[in-house]
C-alpha cells in the first residue's frame, strides 16, 4: 500500500510537471505572437504615415495651384477638397492612435511625473469645450474639492485621458442634457467623474465599451466619427500612470470614474 501510495504521488508530480512544461511553452508562444502582432501594428502604421502624408501635402498643393474662381467654377470642388482634409486627419489620428496603443501594451517608458493643482490645470480644459458644448445645446459643469492637494502624474497623458473622456460626453449627449465633471478627494486617491446625462448603456455595451473600433453607434445623435481607439488608449493610458477607471450607467445617465492614488 505504502508503494502503491508512492507510486500515485510520483505520476501525479510527474503530470503537474509535465503541465507545467506544457504551459510554459504556451506563455513563451502567445508571448512570442503579442510581440509579432505589436510589431507588426507598428510597422503598418508606420507604412501607412507615408501615403498619408502625402495625399494631405498633394491635397494643399492643389488648394495653392487653384485660384479662387477656379474653385467655385465647380461647385463640387471645395466639398470634395474639404472631404479630402477630414479624412486626411481622421486617417492620421487612427495611425498615432494605433501607435500609442501598441506602445502602452509593449513596455512604455515610466510616466514624467509632474504635480498638478487640479483646480487651475482642469478649468482651461474644460472651458475648450465650452463651445462645442453650446453649439450642441448641452450644459457642461466642473466641480473641484478646494481640499484636493496636489498630484504627481504624468501632465500630457493625463490632459490626453480628460480630453478623451470628454469628447465621448459631448459625443453621446443628446441636445437639452447635462455633462458635469468632477474631481474629489476619495481615501488617498483623486477621485475623477465625467457624467453625462440622456444615455443608459446597457450590461453588454458596458463589458465592451473599452474594446479598440467597438462604437456606440445607436447612441450617437450627432452623427461624430472617430477611430474607435480614443477610450481604450484611454484605459491603458490610467493604467500606465497607475490608475483605475470603470464605467457605470443607470438611471438615464453614465458616468466614467478615474481614481489615481497619491
Amino acid at each position: 500500500e505504502l508503494m502503491q501510495q508512492v507510486a500515485n504521488e510520483c505520476a501525479i508530480a510527474i503530470r503537474q510537471a509535465q503541465l507545467y512544461k506544457q504551459n510554459q511553452a504556451q506563455v513563451k508562444e502567445l508571448e512570442k505572437s503579442d510581440r509579432l502582432k505589436n510589431q507588426f501594428l507598428r510597422t503598418l502604421s508606420q507604412e501607412l504615415r507615408t501615403p498619408i502624408t502625402s495625399i494631405s501635402l498633394a491635397v494643399q498643393t492643389l488648394e495653392s495651384v487653384l485660384t479662387p474662381a477656379e474653385i467655385s467654377e465647380i461647385e463640387i470642388v471645395p466639398q470634395l477638397l474639404q472631404i479630402l482634409h477630414n479624412e486626411c486627419g481622421r486617417e492620421s489620428k487612427l495611425i498615432n492612435d494605433l501607435l500609442t496603443l501598441t506602445y502602452l501594451e509593449a513596455e512604455p517608458d515610466p510616466p514624467t511625473l509632474i504635480a498638478i493643482d487640479f483646480q487651475s490645470w482642469l478649468h482651461p480644459i474644460i472651458e475648450s469645450f465650452r463651445d462645442l458644448t453650446s453649439c450642441q445645446r448641452q450644459q457642461l459643469n466642473l466641480t473641484v474639492d478646494r481640499a484636493l492637494p496636489p498630484l504627481e502624474t504624468d501632465i500630457t497623458d493625463l490632459e490626453r485621458i480628460v480630453t478623451e473622456l470628454l469628447n465621448h460626453a459631448c459625443k453621446y449627449t443628446p441636445a437639452g442634457e447635462a455633462i458635469a465633471v468632477s474631481a474629489q478627494l476619495i481615501g488617498d486617491a483623486v477621485e475623477l467623474n465625467i457624467t453625462n446625462s440622456g444615455i443608459e448603456l446597457t450590461s453588454n455595451e458596458l463589458s465592451r465599451i473599452f474594446e479598440p473600433f467597438y462604437h456606440l453607434s445607436k447612441h450617437d445623435p450627432w452623427k461624430h466619427s472617430g477611430t474607435g481607439l480614443e477610450l481604450a488608449l484611454v484605459q491603458k493610458m490610467v493604467r500606465h500612470l497607475g490608475g483605475s477607471i470603470y464605467v457605470k450607467s443607470a438611471a438615464g445617465q453614465t458616468t466614467f470614474t478615474v481614481k489615481f492614488p497619491f
